[in-house]
């Protein structure tokens, strides 16, 4: 069973048809949305500050959402893809975005609607990633638009995805 900790006062709060993975570790000022995954080994770490996820989000195996105490929160917004390995401090992701994996995304940044996030690219504190852009690099630069709607139904498509999947485990 996933460790649920409540901490500081504060318990998570988990949305109507959620998959929590066994190794999965969600603690203290945490809510998470409806129909979302949570992977192996993720870490969603709400000791210092608030983490908000909004619905049909999947947090893939061994990321980690952590904040800065009194300084940032997390806000994800819904339909959001973070990949394998990626950490988000203190950011801001909105609907329909993909967070490739192996990706950081640091305090006081913003991820647009939509937006692509490379794998392994690194979004210094306080970019602001354009909605329907891509990102790449260390530290990531502006590489391209991308056609909104085919963005956003491809990054809403993998959310489904992920969605399907956590029902395998549901059943077993």
């Amino acid at each position: 069973m996933a460790l649920i900790k409540p901490l500081r006062g504060f318990t998570p709060k988990i949305g109507k048809n959620c998959f929590i993975a066994e190794t999965a570790v969600v603690i203290g000022d945490v809510e998470i949305g409806d129909d979302c995954s949570i992977w192996y080994g993720a870490v969603l770490r709400g000791d210092v500050n608030s983490i908000r996820i909004g619905n049909r989000v999947n947090i893939q195996d061994n990321a980690v959402l952590h904040t800065t105490y009194q300084k940032t929160t997390i806000k994800i917004g819904d339909d959001v893809s973070i990949g394998h390995n990626v950490i988000v401090h203190g950011a801001e992701v909105r609907d329909g975005a993909l967070l490739g994996m192996g990706s950081t995304v640091m305090d006081n940044s913003v991820i647009g609607e939509g937006a692509i996030v490379a794998a392994n690219a690194l979004i210094m504190e306080k970019v602001v990633v354009e909605p329907g852009s891509i990102y790449a690099g260390v530290p990531a630069k502006f590489i391209k638009r991308v056609d909104p709607a085919q963005s956003k139904e491809m990054n809403e498509r993998i959310a489904r995805n992920y969605q399907f999947y956590s029902g395998w485990y549901k059943e077993e």
